[in-house]
């Protein structure tokens, strides 16, 4: 009877072996012939298709920050990786990587033998190929079905790669959380370091997290992540990769991230980010796309289509297979001219007057009451400001679109709610306030916009479009456009040098009026009374910004020729040919005043700004190359003028508390301005080696300082520009000498044309 037992036994037993052993290769064969689930073609196994993050890079070789779409991913190379990171991705993962062909039959049945407890058995190879090809599984027989079809992917991928692109390609595939896709950003996130430099028991950890992210997140759950840490650290010693004293050592360590959230508002230079994001994806101008009363912007940006290589890249650039780039997957390395230090120091700049100008400017908002409006705007002119804003908010455009009458939608701007509010010293501020109070509240802030160039290379170092990024998107450097006031000056002089005058000659300042083309009268105020009469040289009337004296210049030319100047200079706005254009009623932005200053240091010559150096493709092929364009606009012996007059602004006359209040002497030349009612504060200045323009103001013309002492250019703008510079000149890292004169030749004599 036992003998009886025993044979039927047998048969059963190697029948469902065989059977299932004929099963599964069935099932394999399948699988490779296409026949059963989803192999993908071997074009798609040769190339996989990963999306990567296109990285922005600074000059200094740091990372500025990335665009992508869904995944913050950005891809490596081997050697880039440390050799820590992979001996302890091979010990806790997959010991017998370099030994098998994709699937660990060994690791498989000691797994299953041991239910689990000795580790899984899907190798390194097999994990890529479910990262790569596998959705996300709703049950456990789906889960059961994925895993044939991972082990014919795997011995497929081990054909065509070798074991270090394996490694490489698994490592940059991960996601890690917290949009940290692929060791470069996890390094980056939890680290802020690079995968070539993390530590023994950094490398641990992120290597831990491949097991459960989720479970092992250092920042929810530090204890897990240590634990799970050290278990690396002790496979890292088991397999010999490690002492037992070091392991020792390194468990022992507390866990110490540097968390960093991936957001693009966040970070250095996010204006000139911005700036590229929407210049490198931008399309064709259409003209039926701009609105009637904004065919200039049309204009502008057809310019720039037709004249700018970077703008429009990826529309006018195609990859291999014919397709156009895509900014945000396609892994595009984007290198700029900004210096990252330098850029540093522009935003510290900002952020430190811009604290503490808003403290004055409180101080005189609660002495009105229509604040934060001026006290010469009538009630009818702030009504209209306020409803242009309520009308630009996602709010109203929402509740519009939901056809809820303007008499509702106006009720609810009026009714208070919890909100948060921005502040420079509190942060974000928990408070009570109605959306249409909480639009003047954000409208109490001064706007600013700040870049600093080099005249001669065009490469543009530090770029700061508002105070805040998170908070005021506006971007007041390429975007905005500004009323210029007395920094127009400089061309209308440039203009007389370049004709024959000299910064010696002599005029009488005394009040002037001019006939405009109508017959109109035009009598400029000035503000330098007690001078009245006297004989002053145009020198002392550019270092003090008399109109009276750029009146009388005014009168010598015609609007036209100043246009025509100013064109040159690079300014692309409109230019109404107008005789008070040489005071600054223009709108111009700070890009174009930085542009064309850099004429005034470069001997003439302006150079227009650059912005990025290259591009490079995911596989670090150059497809796109940028060079500097310059323009001769004046000779070189009305740059000397220009630079002698320009300097004695500095020196003498309404820059010079950038000597006596900030300290720096270096030789410099430069202009202030301040427009009508204190709407506007400018100052602009170059040593031979940089240019810097700032301007500062409200969001709207009718929000200003209403006394001139804290509304003028010199108070409002120059300091920036200051407080950069001797960031800048102090830095020897930077190369900048503070010692450095301009390249005016020894013949140059300012005096000659008096003698």
């Amino acid at each position: 009877m036992k003998k009886n037992w025993y044979k039927p036994f047998l048969l059963w037993f190697w029948g469902l072996f065989l059977g299932g052993l004929f099963v599964a290769f069935l099932v394999i064969w399948l699988i490779t012939k296409g026949a059963l689930g989803y192999l993908p073609p071997l074009e798609e196994l040769q190339n996989p298709k990963n999306t990567f993050a296109s990285e922005v890079i600074s000059a200094d070789m740091q990372s500025l920050g990335r665009y992508y779409r869904y995944e913050n991913r950005i891809g490596v190379q081997y050697t880039d990786l440390s050799p820590d990171l992979i001996n302890a991705l091979i010990a806790t993962e997959d010991v017998r990587f370099y030994d098998h062909t994709g699937v660990d039959f060994k690791s498989m049945f000691r797994a299953i033998l041991k239910l689990g407890r000795a580790g899984g058995g899907s190798t390194l190879t097999q994990q890529l190929a479910k990262q790569l090809w596998s959705p996300r599984a709703n049950n456990i027989f789906e889960r059961a079905m994925q895993k044939p079809i991972e082990w014919v992917i795997a011995t497929k991928l081990e054909r065509l790669y070798s074991k270090d692109e394996i490694l490489l390609m698994y490592l940059n595939q991960f996601d890690f959380l917290y949009n940290a896709v692929g060791i470069q950003s996890a390094s980056q996130v939890y680290f802020s370091t690079t995968p070539a430099k993390l530590k023994m028991e950094e490398a641990a950890m992120l290597v831990g997290m491949c097991k459960n992210p989720s479970l092992y997140n250092p920042v929810r759950h530090p204890v897990r992540a240590t634990n799970r840490r050290n278990t690396v650290l002790g496979q890292m010693e088991k397999y010999g990769y490690i002492d037992e004293a070091m392991r020792d050592s390194l468990a022992s360590l507390p866990l110490e991230i540097h968390y960093s959230s991936v957001d693009h508002k966040q970070g250095l230079a996010p204006y000139l980010r911005e700036y590229l994001r929407v210049v490198l994806t931008a399309k064709e101008p259409k003209e039926s796309d701009y609105s009637e009363w904004n065919q200039q912007q049309y204009k502008l940006d057809l310019w720039q289509w037709e004249n700018n290589p970077l703008y429009g890249f990826c529309e006018k650039n195609k990859k291999p297979d014919g397709t156009k780039y895509d900014l945000y997957q396609d892994g595009l390395k984007i290198y700029t001219t900004i210096d990252s230090r330098m850029q540093r120091y522009a935003e510290e700049a900002v952020s430190e007057h811009m604290q503490e100008q808003q403290k004055s400017f409180f101080k005189e908002l609660k002495k009105k009451k229509n604040a934060p409006f001026s006290r010469s705007l009538s009630q009818a002119e702030i009504d209209g400001i306020m409803n242009r804003s309520i009308r630009q908010t996602d709010r109203y455009r929402n509740m519009k679109r939901a056809g809820i009458s303007n008499d509702s939608i106006m009720a609810a701007f009026h009714t208070p709610r919890e909100m948060q509010v921005f502040s420079y010293d509190k942060g974000l501020i928990d408070t009570v306030l109605s959306p249409y109070d909480s639009i003047k509240w954000l409208k109490s802030y001064l706007r600013c916009g700040f870049m600093s160039m080099d005249p001669h290379t065009g490469h543009v170092k530090a770029y700061v479009g508002g105070p805040n990024f998170s908070y005021f998107q506006y971007d007041m450097v390429t975007k905005g456009r500004r009323q210029v006031g007395s920094t127009v000056k400089p061309y209308l002089y440039t203009l007389a040098m370049d004709e024959g005058m000299w910064p010696c000659e002599k005029t009488v300042n005394e009040p002037i009026t001019l006939y405009d083309a109508n017959g109109r009268e035009w009598s400029p105020r000035d503000t330098h009374d007690k001078y009245r009469g006297d004989t002053v040289t145009l020198t002392w009337g550019l270092m003090n910004s008399s109109n009276w004296i750029s009146a009388y210049l005014m009168s010598l030319f015609t609007p036209e020729q100043l246009v025509k100047m100013m064109q040159s200079f690079g300014i692309q706005g409109q230019l109404d040919p107008v005789i008070s254009l040489c005071l600054g009623p223009c709108e111009v932005s700070v890009e174009e005043m930085v542009d064309a200053y850099t004429t005034f240091a470069n001997k003439g010559i302006r150079t227009e700004p650059l912005y990025v150096t290259r591009i490079e493709d995911s596989n670090g092929n150059i497809i796109g190359m940028f060079t500097p364009r310059t323009h001769e606009i004046i000779s070189e012996t009305t740059a000397y003028k220009m630079i002698h007059m320009l300097r004695a602004v500095m020196d003498h006359g309404t820059g010079v508390r950038v000597r006596f209040k900030y300290g720096v002497n270096a030789p410099m030349g430069g202009k202030t301005g301040t427009t009508n009612n204190n709407s506007d504060g400018w100052f602009m200045c170059f040593t031979p080696s940089l240019v810097c323009g700032t301007w500062v103001g409200g969001e709207d013309r009718g929000i200003h300082f209403d006394n001139m002492a804290e509304g003028q250019g010199a108070s409002m703008a120059l300091p920036i520009n200051a407080l950069y510079m001797k960031k800048v000149l102090a830095d020897p890292d930077l190369g900048y000498n503070p010692t450095e004169q301009f390249d005016v030749p020894r013949w140059f004599d300012p005096n000659e044309g008096c003698n």
